[in-house]
């Protein structure tokens, strides 16, 4: 169960199955983790999409704990990554602001030392730094598709 939730359900053993890698498997994960969070704040509004993230963010807590201890931060490990991604998309409805947020997202997360606090949340020990950092990247991605909604 661990390693089907820590893996975003599949989505982050794809590459590794398709080219025997991980890398880029977050961006896999967290693109099949947008569609669902835009598909809730469809359905549910803000509050179904807040509801999902604080699910989505302790599964990743809950779920990668195991990992961690043996394998660190995984490329395959990507519910993290959904849980950045919960965070980006939050109460946006547009999807111009949705897809600048997930990509602001993806870069602060891949770029951890351009965007401040991002790689030192991912210093925290276990499997709340493997999660916090991606709660930081989200929380920029939230910013830009914000003011990005506003302006259309």
């Amino acid at each position: 169960m661990k390693l089907a939730i820590a893996s975003f359900f599949g989505t982050g053993l794809i590459l590794r199955r398709w080219r025997g890698k991980d890398i880029g498997s977050g961006t896999i994960g967290s693109f099949f983790a947008a569609i669902l969070a835009l598909i809730i704040g469809h359905f549910w509004g803000w509050s179904g999409q807040a509801a999902a993230t604080v699910v989505v963010v302790l599964a990743s807590v809950w779920s990668t704990s195991v990992f961690v201890e043996s394998e660190g931060d995984a490329g395959w490990i990507v519910i993290d990554e959904a849980a950045g991604t919960f965070v980006a998309l939050m109460g946006l409805t547009l999807w111009p602001a949705g897809v600048v947020a997930w990509v602001v997202f993806r870069a602060a997360d891949i770029f951890k030392k351009a965007f401040p606090g991002v790689a030192q949340a991912e210093r925290l020990s276990g499997s709340v730094g493997v999660t916090m950092d991606d709660l930081v990247a989200g929380l920029y991605g939230l910013v830009a598709g914000h003011i990005v909604q506003s302006l259309i």
